[in-house]
């Protein structure tokens, strides 16, 4: 049956060394990557920019939609993801993210991106936790993009208040966030019991160890848990170091990728296909489950059930 799913990610930063936030990204680039991707096992992705220079959004999701548009990919990309600029600058939640480009919520600043990349923005994720944030996010919502909360340090009251606002989801859940955090009031906690909220996870067995994924699990309910590989621009590369977003990382012969000097990931060498691999190898979901997780209640998220 695994061979049959149209797996559906989204959140892919890149894959086969072109990254999808890099300033000099080409159509031919995008498009070849399109296809490694697509034969990977994914059916439909949304490409995401990390938090990048203003000019790298306003350049790069145009690059994006005219590629797909004229090749007929909308279906299969039908929009892009954004992971910030609108998140938390602070060690540890910022994550690999470079916080110099990090922003406070900017509503001109958003309308102008979708503006000028005819509305090519499916998802945003922001730290809910930043002042301001509620009315963006109603803003950001109007416009028909799904806001997730990622790269935070909020907590529950934070959380129920960007729900409030229109929020749907949260990015990488329990990833993006500092190591050393209070064992009780936290952003995972606080994710875990905010129950409008959907929970993304990256399962490719380091982001996230198997005892974490079932309480994620259990908290959420799988038609609540939403798969994601947050591939990074090395995925099928070998193991070795690379610099990605200005981080000098390891590719392990596992397939963990890290910045051994930041202790922190750098998204994953996964495809969703293996994501979901990897979840076969647990005794506490179904195939069924995985099916749900990977494909169907991705799409359901952005509203292509």
């Amino acid at each position: 049956m695994s061979d049959n799913i149209r797996y559906v990610d989204l959140q892919i930063n890149g894959y086969m060394g072109v990254d999808f936030s890099a300033p000099d990204l080409t159509e031919d680039q995008f498009l070849k990557t399109a296809d490694h991707i697509f034969a990977s096992g994914t059916y439909l992705f949304l490409p995401t920019i990390v938090t990048s220079s203003r000019e790298v959004y306003l350049r790069n999701l145009g690059v994006m939609y005219h590629a797909a548009e004229t090749h007929g990919l909308l279906e299969q990309i039908p929009g892009a993801h954004l992971e910030g600029p609108f998140i938390s600058p602070k060690p540890g939640a910022v994550g690999a993210h470079i916080p110099e480009y990090v922003q406070a919520p900017n509503a001109a600043f958003f309308d102008d991106i979708m503006e000028r990349s005819n509305g090519y923005v499916q998802l945003l994720t922001v730290a809910a936790e930043v002042p301001g944030m509620d009315e963006f996010i109603s803003h950001v919502v109007s416009k028909g993009v799904v806001v997730s909360c990622g790269h935070q340090l909020a907590e529950l009251e934070d959380m129920e208040r960007a729900a409030k606002a229109g929020a749907k989801l949260l990015t990488h859940l329990g990833n993006g966030c500092p190591n050393m955090i209070n064992r009780h009031k936290n952003m995972i906690w606080s994710g875990m019991a905010c129950d409008d909220l959907t929970a993304m996870i990256i399962t490719d067995g380091h982001h996230l160890p198997a005892e974490v994924i079932k309480c994620i699990v259990r908290a959420k309910g799988v038609d609540n848990v939403i798969v994601t590989s947050d591939a990074a621009p090395i995925a099928g590369f070998a193991p070795g170091r690379y610099n990605c977003w200005n981080n000098d990382a390891i590719l392990e012969p596992n397939g963990k990728f890290h910045n051994p000097e930041k202790g922190c990931l750098v998204g994953s060498s996964y495809s969703q296909k293996k994501c979901a691999d990897f979840l076969r190898t647990l005794d506490f979901v179904t195939e069924e489950d995985i099916v749900k997780m990977t494909s169907l209640n991705p799409l359901k998220m952005i509203g292509r059930a």
